[in-house]
């Protein structure tokens, strides 16, 4: 199951939870109920349980007209999506602003696609799920620079590691037996190696807090071009520029998450 059709998935749920807890519903129960203890024969013919037949039939009803309603069916997909990402968990402020803004953009989006049927609104309403992965990117690189901000080990390694190797290097210009120095150039090259990880570490969440700032920007910018293109774009050069766009932005992301993920995995591998 793709993240669409999970998301899809659960927002059928949810357009069913609304059906059943919705005012109507209370209604058609409360009814059902007192005709079927108080008025069980209101005719020669008819039989109690007749009220409970026309009662589930109402509701049923309900619930279908709920169903095929596209604008609650557009809302309680927009719901599902955002209560995956739970925008509390991210501590760093201005990371979670920027996700707080890229979401009311997406919000803006669906206002577009509900403005259009048709074709023009199947054009927007894929844009919008392109930019779905953009947002789970977005989300993915705030948690990113969460753990390094949160890791004690990694502001402790920065504090200690250059003056540790800062004493190694002072050592081993003062030493003069063979073996002691073998050990202390390995030492060296290994207090050298994590410095470097460090270094890369620091510059790779330095990359992902421009990365969200820029895929902000970005995500206006796809926003104001979907606000301008007109029915007869649906199937243009600029409605095909529009999704590339779309997707040079998730890669772009992506190839940020690996990165930082590979930094990660050399700095674990050498500790």
């Amino acid at each position: 199951m793709t993240a669409t059709d999970e998301t899809r998935s659960r927002a059928l749920g949810a357009i069913v939870k609304n059906a059943l807890f919705r005012w109507e519903t209370a209604v058609t129960l409360a009814l059902t109920a007192i005709l079927f203890l108080f008025v069980p024969q209101p005719f020669p013919g008819w039989q109690d349980w007749f009220w409970l037949v026309g009662g589930a039939i109402a509701e049923g009803a309900l619930i279908w007209s709920t169903l095929t309603d596209p604008n609650a069916a557009q809302e309680a997909v927009s719901k599902a999506f955002e209560n995956k990402y739970e925008l509390r968990q991210i501590r760093n402020a201005v990371a979670r602003q920027r996700l707080e803004r890229a979401l009311e953009y997406r919000r803006n989006m669906l206002n577009l696609v509900a403005r259009h049927t048709g074709a023009m609104r199947a054009q927007l309403q894929q844009t919008v799920n392109d930019v779905n992965a953009w947002i789970g990117h977005m989300y993915d690189l705030a948690l990113h620079v969460d753990a390094f901000e949160s890791n004690e080990l990694v502001e402790r390694d920065r504090r200690t590691v250059p003056q540790q190797l800062e004493k190694a290097r002072l050592r081993l210009s003062r030493e003069e037996d063979p073996a002691v120095r073998r050990d202390l150039e390995d030492q060296v090259r290994q207090l050298e190696q994590q410095l470097t990880n460090l270094e890369a570490t620091v510059n790779s969440i330095k990359r992902a807090e421009i990365q969200l700032e820029s895929t902000l920007s970005s995500l206006g910018t796809i926003y104001a071009q979907m606000s301008l293109l007109g029915t007869k774009d649906v199937d243009s050069a600029r409605a095909q520029r529009l999704r590339l766009e779309i997707q040079d932005e998730v890669s772009s992301l992506q190839d940020t998450i690996e990165a930082m993920n590979e930094v990660q995995a050399q700095r674990l591998r050498l500790r």
